[in-house]
């Protein structure tokens, strides 16, 4: 199994707007799920601390493979939310690892 994680920083909005944006996010990768079916797992976090220097979203995934995470990479659902997502962000970072 891969564990595909991410974490995402959003860009400056005001408190409402942030949390808003999150809430969306959150609903949008959620959604994922049953959509795409290399997708065993998922978990969506945000952070409880609106006002934190760090990560706002954690992404958690599983795949079976890395030809899995690859083909979910690419998946037009998947590409739909990805490209929402770079909208509000500032920043990432992303880990794949087996276990």
């Amino acid at each position: 199994m891969i564990n595909h994680v991410v974490l995402f920083k959003l860009k400056e909005f005001s408190g409402e707007e942030k949390q808003a944006i999150l809430n969306e996010l959150k609903t949008l990768l959620e959604g994922l799920k049953g959509r795409i079916a290399e997708l065993v797992h998922i978990e969506v976090g945000l952070n409880y601390e609106l006002e934190s220097k760090s990560f706002d979203l954690a992404l958690i995934t599983h795949f079976r493979s890395v030809e899995e995470l690859d083909r979910y990479r690419v998946h037009p659902e998947h590409v739909k939310v990805a490209a929402r997502i770079n909208e509000v962000v500032a920043s990432r970072a992303a880990v794949d690892f087996v276990f």
